[in-house]
Order: C-alpha cells, then sequence, then structure tokens
C-alpha cells in the first residue's frame, strides 16, 4: 500500500470531499437558476412582455443545462469532471453579469439563457456523475447529499435575491449572484475529483483489492446502455416528468401572486420546495439504498403527482405552502435516486455520458413545460390545466418505471460487463 493511500485512510475519505464540492456546485448553479421566479414580475414590467415570453428565458436555460449533459458527459468520463466544473461556474458568472446590462428580452434570453444554460450543462453532470464513483454502499445518501445542495439553494437563493431586487434592483441582483458563482462555486470546484483509484483508494474508502468487486470500472459501454429497454424506459419516463417537474420553480410565486399572497410570502414558497427537497434528498435518497433504488424511482413519482393534485386545489398561502414542501421532498428523490438507478444499471465505466445522454429528456420537457404553462396562462387566465396536465404526466413516467421491474430492470448490465 502506497503512502498516498495509508495517509488517506487514516483522514477523512475524499470522497465526501468531492460531495461536498459537488453539493456546492449544485447550490451556487440550480440556486441561482431557480430564483428566476422572482425575477418574473421585474422583467416582465421593465421589458412590457407576457407572461409566457418571460417563462421561455428559464426554458431556455433549463433545455441548455440538461442537453449540454450529451457533450459535458462524456467529455468528463474521458479529460476529468474537475475541469468542466469550473468551466460552468465561471459561464454561470458571466451570464448572469451579461443579463444585469441587457437592454431588450432577447439579450436576457441570451445571456441569461447561454450563461446559466452552459454553465450549468458543463457543470452539473460531471459533478454528479464523479460523486457515483466514490461510493457503492452508500451511493443513494452520497448522491442524495450532494443533490442536496439544489434544495438548499432554493431555501436559501430566491430570498435573497429578493432581498436584492428590492435593495438594488433586479440588475444589480444578478450582479452580486454572478459573483457568489464565481467564489464560492468556481472554488468548491476545484475539489472535485473523478476516480478513488487515483488517490490509491476504492468506493467507499475501502482499499482497492477488497473494493475491485464493486463494478466502478465496469459497466456498459453508451452504446449498449442507450440500445437497452432499461434505457429506453428510464428516457421515456425523466421526458414525460420532466413536462411539468419544472413548472412550480417558474409559476408558483405568480401563482401565489394571483391568489392574493405577498410578494415576500410569495418568493418564501420557493424556499419551501428547497426545504423539502433537501429533506427529500437526505431521507429519500439513504430510503432508496435499503428499499431499492429502483422501486424508489416509482414512489417519488407517484408523490410528485399527488403534490400537484394539492396546487390544483390550494387558493391560500398554508396550502400552497404544504404543496411546495410536499413537491419539494417528492423532487428532491427523484433528483437524488436517478442518478444512482442510472450507476445500478449500467455500471461506472461511462457513467458521467449515460446520465448526460439520459438528461437530454429533461431537457426536452424543461424546454416546453414552463413556457407551455405560461402560454396557456397568458390564454386562460388560469395555471388549472398545466399544473392537471403536470400531475398526469407524473402517473405515466412512474407506470413506465413500473415496466422496468415487470421486465427484470433490477438486474444491471454492470453484472454482467464487470
Amino acid at each position: 500500500m502506497t503512502v498516498q493511500s495509508t495517509l488517506a485512510q487514516r483522514s477523512i475519505f475524499h470522497g465526501w470531499f468531492v460531495v461536498a464540492a459537488a453539493f456546492a456546485v449544485m447550490f451556487v448553479g440550480f440556486g441561482s437558476a431557480y430564483t428566476f421566479s422572482a425575477f418574473l414580475e421585474p422583467l416582465q414590467h421593465d421589458f412590457g412582455a407576457s407572461r409566457g415570453s418571460i417563462s421561455l428565458v428559464f426554458s431556455i436555460a433549463g433545455f441548455l443545462y440538461f442537453a449540454l449533459g450529451l457533450v459535458s458527459g462524456p467529455l468528463a468520463d474521458r479529460f476529468g469532471s474537475r475541469p468542466l466544473a469550473i468551466a460552468g461556474m465561471i459561464l454561470i458568472a458571466v451570464g448572469l453579469a451579461a443579463a444585469s446590462a441587457a437592454r431588450s428580452l432577447v439579450e436576457v434570453y441570451l445571456a441569461y439563457g447561454l450563461g446559466v444554460g452552459l454553465g450549468l450543462g458543463c457543470a452539473y453532470v460531471p459533478a454528479i456523475g464523479a460523486v457515483q464513483r466514490w461510493f457503492v454502499k452508500r451511493r443513494g445518501f452520497a448522491s442524495g447529499l450532494a443533490v442536496s445542495g439544489i434544495g438548499l439553494g432554493t431555501l436559501a437563493m430566491p430570498p435573497l435575491a429578493s432581498l436584492l431586487i428590492a435593495s438594488v434592483g433586479w440588475r444589480g441582483a444578478y450582479l452580486v449572484l454572478g459573483a457568489i458563482a464565481l467564489v464560492l462555486g468556481g472554488g468548491a470546484s476545484l475539489l472535485i475529483e473523478n476516480d478513488p483509484k487515483h488517490r490509491g483508494l476504492g468506493p467507499d474508502g475501502d482499499p482497492p483489492r477488497e473494493a475491485a468487486g464493486a463494478g466502478n470500472a465496469g459497466g456498459a459501454s453508451v452504446r449498449e446502455a442507450v440500445r437497452s429497454t432499461r434505457f429506453v424506459a428510464l428516457y421515456a419516463s425523466c421526458l414525460v416528468c420532466s413536462f411539468g417537474a419544472f413548472v412550480p420553480f417558474v409559476h408558483l410565486v405568480p401563482y401565489a401572486r394571483d391568489h392574493g399572497v405577498t410578494a415576500s410570502s410569495a418568493v418564501l414558497l420557493l424556499g419551501v420546495i428547497g426545504a423539502g427537497s433537501t429533506a427529500g434528498r437526505f431521507f429519500l435518497g439513504a430510503l432508496a439504498d435499503r428499499m431499492g433504488r429502483d422501486r424508489s424511482l416509482i414512489m417519488v413519482l407517484v408523490g410528485m403527482a399527488l403534490a400537484m393534485a394539492i396546487w390544483a386545489i390550494a387558493a391560500d398561502v398554508w396550502t400552497l405552502a404544504a404543496f411546495a414542501f410536499v413537491y419539494g421532498v417528492f423532487y428532491g428523490g427523484w433528483v437524488a435516486v436517478l442518478p444512482a438507478v442510472v450507476m445500478d444499471y449500467f455500471g461506472g465505466r461511462n457513467v458521467s455520458g449515460i446520465i448526460g445522454i439520459l438528461y437530454t429528456s429533461v431537457a426536452f420537457g424543461t424546454l416546453v413545460g414552463p413556457s407551455a404553462a405560461g402560454f396557456a396562462y397568458d390564454v386562460n387566465h388560469s395555471y388549472t390545466l398545466p399544473i392537471l396536465i403536470s400531475a398526469a404526466a407524473n402517473v405515466v413516467a412512474a407506470l413506465i418505471v413500473v415496466t422496468i421491474l415487470a421486465r427484470g430492470g433490477a438486474h444491471a448490465i454492470s453484472a454482467a460487463k464487470s
């Protein structure tokens, strides 16, 4: 055993530093993105645009940050996750700074959409893919801990953005958020590493020989994975689910304002989603390690549908808060469990690339869902139809995952390849 590996075992397992770095990337990146609902009314007022047109800004960014995983995932598998995460944080900072200087809605599309979209696309899949390689026995918990940064970012950043908008305007707020992305996100990205073997360790901190059977080095090729029935089913499930999954992040605040909730309380509802999401990522991520990660995926999809049903009848701040928390719990579980399911099914050799391809499904759903909900509101002056469609989409997504289990999806391709 090398001196380096001996020292590594005597200190904190470096995998937890990788988790912490991924957490910070998620906190800053998604926290900045999910502040958008706080900016919707100021942007609508300053540019005289419809709610659907403003919503398209978020949809473009969401499409890009999920679609870019198609490129950033394989690049991370080949060159490492750290440089991509650093580049992503820089792009987010530049995009937010450019958005602060926008003089037209088209310039907001270009600055925010391209900056935040491309930045998150560079950072997200490589960061979460790196975490998967550092753990086997506690993969669900570690993945949940890393992506809980999204939940806490959603809890902290929208209220911060609201305070900044009130004090320095929406342009100044975007500048401050850009500085946070550059300093906190970029600094944390330096701790990301792709594989424990570079430190003379195996997953979970075990010696390499003990970890040899864990399957991190083996697994399916990208071609084998995407041609499998499991992958096709997961892709279809994510596509259908994502049509409604991000609607609350754009439209919950204006929905609450339409129902007489004060602006400060409406923005806090996004924080409630973040609090629920954080709890869901911790609790449901760990629970998935015990009850089965694919079965947990079905549970969280059904839970998201039930939460949407609460939203459809909510008309006061307390009912909306109940929706926000319940939805956050199951949404957080979905984000935590999905990468671990991919690792279980297809192994670690190309996990970032496979996750990146899978997330293109979420990209298309995100491009259509929030903007379509906004345009539906412009026509009907009601969110009821898009909310009900979102609930139904989650039920369909859960039924698709059921077919994976019915076909014996728990037997991962990686078992045959490792």
